[in-house]
């Protein structure tokens, strides 16, 4: 029997193995490509820029529709990110900046949309990665701007306001969180420590079954891994990515209250995204404080046609003549007819409008 089986799957396997050479032949061959692509580029334009967010995501569009199975079109993305990754590493390095240390989702969703072959900066805190990005120390960042439990993150939303980064992507990532320990239990633990959005979105699962253990923020779900990788009294709120990174244990996994909890990240530069026809644009505005002058405000999108996809307010710090900026996603890119008349009807009734970027959606 195990030797008819043996017979059955050799030439399979052999199969198998020469397609890989030929895989790998074809990679060569768009790497060496790449490559003339970026000569031309550098005769032309030695200042421009590696990242080209529209062709990125065109590319990968065009195959899933092209692909007719049975290797699964979800696939293509991750596949094709890496590729295009290693591709674009072989003309220059892409330097992002993103929330540390190792083993943040941070990391994840800015592997995930840039691919591995890229220089990691990692940063403390989300004003780092800002700033990283606007003194060009990186050439782009990824922050998350909302969770599907716990809403939009504040200082993300703050540091776009007042930064003159572009939104350039989105990622949406599922936040799977695992409590962690040195040794893989929970004797002799005393705190229990995490980014303060991820005790939120755990805080119903701990008060059931660790009610009584102090919960202390740390400034990112890694560097409470870091943590509680040198000290044995402290456990971890992060993911299975961070417990690989500091070689902790995992007690507990898929501890968040809601089962589809996710963070949307943003990726942000001084790119400006071209149209892809699968496209968001991002704006903040702000409108005197009376009786419906948010629904005026937003009138010339409904007027246009264009689908809003999200609205989240945020109280303005400075004293004026508006209380709330009003940060707003709709669909579309800013060079569609429609969507620059609805931005053009938006600039003509806001107090105050911004123009955060328009960029593929995911």
């Amino acid at each position: 029997m195990a030797d008819s089986l043996q017979n059955q799957l050799l030439p399979l396997r052999e199969q198998i193995d020469a397609i890989d050479e030929q895989i790998l032949g074809l990679l060569n061959r768009r790497a060496q490509v790449a490559l003339d692509v970026g000569k031309v580029k550098q005769a032309f334009d030695a200042g421009g820029p590696v990242l080209k967010p529209e062709r990125e995501a065109g590319i990968v569009r065009r195959l899933q529709a092209d692909n007719h199975g049975p290797f699964p079109s979800d696939a293509i993305a991750s596949v094709w990110s890496q590729i295009i990754s290693a591709c674009r590493g072989l003309e220059r390095a892409l330097n992002v900046a993103y929330l540390g240390p190792q083993g943040s989702f941070s990391e994840q969703a800015a592997l995930e949309h840039f691919g591995q072959s890229v220089e990691k900066v990692r940063c403390a805190s989300f004003d780092e990665v800002f700033r990283a990005v606007e003194t060009g120390q990186a050439h782009v960042g990824v922050v998350p701007v909302e969770n599907s439990t716990e809403g939009a993150v504040n200082r993300t939303l703050d540091l776009l306001l007042n930064s003159p980064l572009q939104v350039l992507g989105e990622r949406s990532l599922k936040i799977h969180h695992c409590l962690m320990t040195q040794s893989g239990n929970m004797q002799g633990i005393k705190r229990v420590m995490a980014h303060p959005q991820a005790l939120a979105q755990c805080q119903v699962w701990l008060a059931r079954r660790y009610p009584n253990l102090a919960r202390d923020a740390a400034s990112s779900n890694a560097e409470a891994a870091r943590i509680a990788a040198e000290d044995p009294t402290v456990a971890a709120i992060a993911g299975s990515m961070a417990a690989g990174a500091w070689s902790l244990n995992i007690v507990a996994q898929g501890i968040q209250d809601d089962a589809q909890n996710r963070t949307r990240f943003l990726a942000i530069g001084t790119t400006d995204a071209q149209p892809t026809g699968r496209d968001k644009t991002s704006v903040i505005l702000a409108v005197p404080n009376r009786a419906g002058a948010v629904y005026e405000m937003l009138a010339p999108l409904a007027d246009n046609g264009v689908s809003m996809t999200r609205l989240e307010s945020r109280p303005a710090r400075t004293t004026g003549q508006w209380e709330y900026y009003f940060y707003v996603d709709f669909l579309g890119h800013h060079d569609d007819p429609i969507v620059a008349r609805a931005l053009a009807g938006l600039k003509e009734r806001a107090a105050f409008f911004k123009l955060l970027g328009s960029y593929p959606a995911q």
